[in-house]
């Protein structure tokens, strides 16, 4: 929920896909790339080859904590709460793997792909999606806790 706006939760869910949509739209008729965060960062740190530049990789991967930044300066503040570092860098340490050997993450089959009707994106988010269900499914029924 948005502070001073209990029924905003929906509009900025909705606000927030559309701008997740409107930002693939134009990486991928301005520049002709598929906005897949994971191949992006892979470009930028030197993993992988593209056509984007190392600067605008860069430019790309920054530009994600950069517009959360801004919107917490023009709301006053968010609310967030983590599980702590170290599982943290556990949970992105195995995200980082299953891009790799997923050949992608959500941006790029979520979003790009099954909007291009790609069957291998279908398959992959259907799969995380499915994943990320059955471990929150687990999780509750064990009774733990995902954050403190």
């Amino acid at each position: 929920m948005l502070p001073g706006y209990p029924d905003a939760a929906p509009l900025a869910g909705l606000a927030g896909g559309a701008l997740i949509g409107l930002a693939a739209a134009v990486m991928l008729l301005g520049a002709g790339r598929i906005a897949g965060v994971s191949g992006v960062l892979a470009r930028a740190v030197g993993l992988a080859d593209g056509s984007m530049t190392r600067p605008a990789a860069w430019a790309f991967v920054l530009g994600l904590p950069l517009g959360a930044l801004i919107v917490m300066l023009l709301r006053g503040g968010l609310e967030a709460q983590f599980a702590g570092p170290v599982p943290l860098v556990i949970a992105g340490l195995i995200v980082g793997v299953g891009t790799r050997i997923g050949s992608g993450c959500t941006s790029g089959h979520g979003v790009c792909g099954v909007s291009r009707l790609s069957q291998r994106s279908i398959v992959a988010t259907v799969t995380f999606m499915a994943a990320g269900i059955a471990t929150v499914t687990a999780m509750n029924a064990l009774g733990w806790e995902i954050l403190p």
